[in-house]
């Protein structure tokens, strides 16, 4: 457990994640190899910024197991911050003639992160940052999908946008679990989102209609060549996301939520890339 934990708390895990929604990309709509630079970026981007975010949230939940082990373990994303910015300066070097690309991620991630910077023209996003969620889940699809594409130059067809847009519904979906949780923690901080101001009858209506984008966006892409049982390797996170819908609400476990839940993201690029061997 103590392994899992490193694996999870540091970061390394939602890196790879990332890796494996990129790789599922270049399966499906890019129908190549991964371009190795492109990982490269990502993998350590992902790392520089998520330990960025988790070394400003050491008083998050206070007595979680998250929370203790970063008390613990401090250290860990001070070096990895490091590791992930030198990493992603060295592929963003080698890709630099799509720098306009790479860049355009910064953004939305730097508003997810601001209002925990400790200064006070910072904190004041908490008051107006009503679309981190939705900040989140934008680099997460842009990052995973369009980023390939636009690196490679692809045009796209019909069922990227389809795939873009399940994408960024499932993650949508994952992250107001998420935000549920941490509602009560984010209205005593002062933190707005869109899940704050909603009831828990607003929030489910929420989460349905995005999983309900989600399947029709994915269903869709039967009609674009896309067989059957890559169809149904797309749908089933989607599906593990609804059945936790109520489990997630009475168990917090943070093992549940950055390891099950942060998974649920790339468990079709899993399926699918098995089918690819």
């Amino acid at each position: 457990m103590a392994s899992l934990r490193f694996f999870v708390y540091s970061n390394l895990f939602i890196a790879i994640c990332a890796v494996l929604m990129v790789s599922q990309t270049y399966q499906l709509l890019l129908h190549m190899d991964p371009d190795w630079n492109v990982i490269g970026f990502i993998f350590f981007s992902t790392i520089c910024s998520y330990s960025f975010h988790w070394y400003l949230s050491s008083d998050t939940a206070p007595g979680s197991s998250r929370s203790l082990w970063q008390k613990r373990n401090h250290y860990v994303h001070v070096i990895l911050f490091f590791i992930g910015l030198g990493g992603a300066a060295i592929f963003f070097f080698i890709l630099s003639k799509h720098w306009f690309w790479l860049a355009l991620s910064a953004v939305p991630t730097f508003l997810y992160t601001a209002p925990k910077i400790p200064h006070k023209h910072f904190r004041l996003l908490r008051k107006i940052a009503l679309g981190k969620t939705i900040f989140l889940a934008a680099v997460w699809m842009y990052v995973t999908t369009i980023l390939p594409l636009a690196v490679h130059n692809t045009p796209w067809k019909n069922d990227a946008y389809l795939f873009i847009t399940g994408r960024f519904f499932l993650i949508y979906a994952i992250c107001i679990l998420f935000d549920r949780r941490d509602r009560e923690e984010d209205k005593t901080k002062g933190i707005r989102s869109l899940i704050t101001f909603l009831d828990e009858r607003g929030i489910k209506s929420l989460f349905v209609f995005s999983l309900a984008v989600f399947a029709v966006s994915t269903a869709g892409l039967w009609f674009y060549q896309y067989n059957i049982i890559t169809v149904v390797a797309l749908l089933v996170p989607g599906i593990i996301t609804a059945l936790l819908y109520t489990y997630s609400w009475k168990n917090t476990s943070d093992i549940l939520y950055y390891f099950t839940l942060d998974g649920l993201m790339a468990l079709s690029s899993v399926l699918t890339l098995l089918m690819w061997i």
